[in-house]
């Protein structure tokens, strides 16, 4: 059978995903804008719409993409797999935007079945690595915002380059339940080729030249 026919989604999954994916835009949007003193103004100068759009289509689809690059990898394996959103965490994200700081663990994808650790490795890079290759997509958008003038383009590609980098890095770290401790316990070289140029990265592009800023 192939992936394309194994690769399903109840209607619980689909609307976790659809939930996570507008929560996180909202939070996304309201976080950028500075927190809640900044969501009035935006509200007021009639930007808030483009501001969700935004967050929508670069931290959204980055969280989207990352957790579907997990259910695909686990299915591939033979695994059942199923996103399930937290939504304790999704009004957390929320909540924290408007205070000015963003806190986004929107949930994750459970999967059952046997693996073994380079099985459970790969599963667990697959979010990452599609962050990364998200990223590198948003690189031609940001360069066609700057060469045009167009900010609206310009803040799409940065964001989109600078928030996914920062998701990769981010979940690479070899903590608690994040990816990168699976990747570890599976595979130190695997996991050292791809943690440290994704940090690297990731800080020169945000805080160096403060792309997505």
């Amino acid at each position: 059978m192939s992936l394309a026919r194994e690769l399903r989604f109840s209607d619980r999954e689909l609307r976790d995903l659809a939930v996570a994916w507008i929560a996180l835009g909202v939070a996304f949007a309201v976080f950028f804008a500075g927190g809640g003193r900044g969501l009035l103004a935006l509200l007021s100068g009639g930007g808030f719409t483009a501001a969700v759009v935004v967050s929508l289509l670069t931290a959204g689809v980055g969280f989207l993409l990352h957790e579907l690059a997990h259910k695909v990898v686990a299915v591939r394996f033979g695994q059942i797999a199923e996103f399930r959103a937290d939504y304790g965490m999704l009004f957390l994200a929320v909540v924290s935007a408007l205070a000015g700081f963003i806190f986004a663990a929107p949930g994750a994808v459970y999967h059952r079945g046997v693996l073994s650790d380079r099985e459970h490795g790969l599963i667990a890079l697959a979010g990452p690595l599609a962050n990364i290759g998200l990223a590198v997509l948003f690189v031609p958008v940001f360069a066609v915002g700057v060469l045009t003038g167009s900010e609206f383009v310009g803040l799409l590609g940065g964001r989109g380059l600078a928030i996914n980098l920062f998701l990769a890095a981010f979940n690479l770290i070899p903590f608690g339940a994040l990816d990168g401790r699976t990747v570890l316990d599976w595979s130190t070289p695997v996991f050292v080729a791809a943690f440290v140029p994704s940090l690297v990265v990731a800080v020169v592009v945000v805080f160096v030249f403060g792309v997505g800023f």
